[in-house]
């Protein structure tokens, strides 16, 4: 089973008020299983932001009227490709696989708002899994932010003093397989089921080529059928 644990980072709130993805970072799963293939891009959402808006995402406000300059450490957008350029090679990297997102209707709204804009096929909102309603179900009143089930499953994100779509994912990545039971959440059983599940066939024992020798001793033997014949003839071993 194919998952991409996905994250965002965007200019603001709601697509409908002129708000952009800035940054798109990916983590493909296969049963559960980190495979080292990842999606990272970062977007050009060819408009003006606010001074601070990105100052906690890493990402300068380079696209302000006028300019201003970036801080060390942060990003700039306006070399970077616009959402239409990537849009199409996004799109061909998640195919049908399930996407893993903490609070998925904010992603989700933002994706198919930029893959409407540019024509591409949506993103059925039936393909997402929502980290943030697996963590509210399982621990309902506790915080259920992605730094709270952090500090809950005892995973290292002192790297995250500033946001970024891809570290953001890896960590969800395994937040997720922490929600879910572990990152062994069945021992390897649903690999197994997988297989013959995509397989069409389910597997069977082959027949022994040599019979085990027989470990009852005739005396054994002997003082068995002695004891079915006592039992009479409706006993369980007499019967065909």
């Amino acid at each position: 089973m194919r998952e991409i644990v996905l994250d965002t980072e965007t200019t603001g709130f709601d697509p409908e008020n002129g708000d952009r993805i800035v940054e798109i970072g990916a983590v493909e799963l296969w049963n559960h299983v980190a495979t080292g293939e990842t999606y990272h891009v970062y977007i050009n959402p060819e408009r003006s932001m606010p001074e601070d808006a990105f100052g906690v995402h890493g990402i300068g406000p380079d696209l302000l009227d006028p300019p201003q300059p970036t801080k060390p450490g942060q990003i700039t957008l306006k070399d970077k490709p616009v959402f239409k350029k990537v849009g199409l090679e996004f799109r061909d990297f998640v195919g049908d696989a399930k996407l893993v997102i903490h609070n998925a209707s904010f992603d989700m709204k933002f994706l198919n708002a930029e893959l409407g804009w540019m024509g591409a096929p949506m993103i059925p909102i039936e393909q997402a899994v929502d980290t943030l309603a697996i963590a509210r179900k399982r621990f309902p009143g506790s915080p259920a932010s992605l730094d709270a089930l952090c500090r809950r499953f005892n995973i290292d994100n002192s790297n995250r003093v500033l946001h970024g779509a891809l570290l953001d994912s890896e960590i969800l990545a395994e937040v997720y397989l922490e929600l879910i039971g572990g990152r062994q959440p069945d021992f390897g059983l649903a690999t197994a089921a997988s297989t013959v599940s995509e397989g069409g066939d389910a597997w069977r024992p082959a027949p022994r080529a040599v019979a085990l020798p027989e470990r009852i001793t005739e005396e054994e033997r002997v003082a068995h059928n002695s004891f079915v014949e006592n039992l009479g003839e409706n006993a369980l071993w007499t019967r065909v």
